[in-house]
C-alpha cells in the first residue's frame, strides 16, 4: 500500500526527471547538471523528512545494502520512483514536442562514468544518511554531491546516475547497471572509510 513516503518519493522523482527532461529539450539559463542539483537540494529539505528523499533507484539499493531501509521499503520506493520518471515521460510525450533523448551506446567506457559519477554522489549521500553532516547542511551536500559526480561522469557518459531519470530522457541498460554498481560502491566505500 502506497503512503506518505511513496508518494514523496513518486515527486521527487517526477519533478526530477521533468526538470532534466525541460533542460534537455530547451536552451534554458542554466545548465542541465546544475538545474539537477538544485532540484534535489529542494526536495531534500522540503521531503527529506518524509523519505529520505531517495528519488533514485541506485541510492534506494546502495543504502539497501547498507541496512539503511528494509527491502519492502526499498522495492516500494524503486516502485514509486519509477512511476514518477514514468509520469515524467508521459508529460514529456505529450507536451514537449522536440524533445530529444539522450542517445547511449553500451560501452565499457559509458558503464565506468556511470559507476564513478554515481559512486560519488552516493558517498556524499551517505555523509547525510549517517548524520555526519548537519540536517541544516543536508541539501547542499546532497545537491553538489550529485553535481560533482555527473561532472565526473560525463567525461565518459552522459552523466544521468539515476535509473529512473534514464527511463525519461534515454534509457541504456549498461548506463543503469553501472549506476546501480555505482550506488552500491559509493555506500560501502563511505561506509568502510567513515
Amino acid at each position: 500500500m502506497f503512503h506518505r513516503a511513496h508518494l514523496a518519493e513518486f515527486l521527487g522523482t517526477f519533478v526530477l526527471a521533468l526538470g532534466v527532461a525541460i533542460s534537455i529539450a530547451f536552451v534554458l539559463p542554466l545548465a542541465t547538471p546544475l538545474l539537477a542539483a538544485m532540484i534535489l537540494g529542494l526536495f531534500v529539505y522540503t521531503l527529506g523528512h518524509v523519505s529520505g528523499a531517495h528519488f533514485n533507484p541506485a541510492v534506494t539499493i546502495g543504502l539497501l545494502t547498507a541496512k539503511k531501509i528494509k527491502s519492502t521499503d526499498a522495492m516500494m520506493y524503486i516502485l514509486a520512483q519509477i512511476l514518477g520518471a514514468l509520469a515524467a515521460l508521459i508529460i514529456c510525450r505529450f507536451f514537449i514536442t522536440n524533445t530529444q533523448l539522450l542517445a547511449g551506446e553500451n560501452t565499457l567506457k559509458m558503464a565506468a562514468g556511470e559507476i564513478v559519477g554515481t559512486a560519488i554522489f552516493t558517498f556524499g549521500v551517505m555523509s547525510v544518511v549517517t548524520k555526519k553532516v548537519h540536517a541544516n547542511l543536508s541539501g547542499i551536500v546532497i545537491g553538489f554531491s550529485l553535481l560533482l559526480g555527473i561532472i565526473f561522469a560525463s567525461t565518459m557518459s552522459n552523466g544521468i546516475l539515476n535509473p529512473a531519470v534514464a527511463l525519461t530522457i534515454g534509457f541504456s541498460p549498461v548506463d543503469v547497471v553501472g549506476q546501480i554498481i555505482g550506488g552500491i560502491i559509493g555506500v560501502q566505500l563511505y561506509k568502510a572509510i567513515c
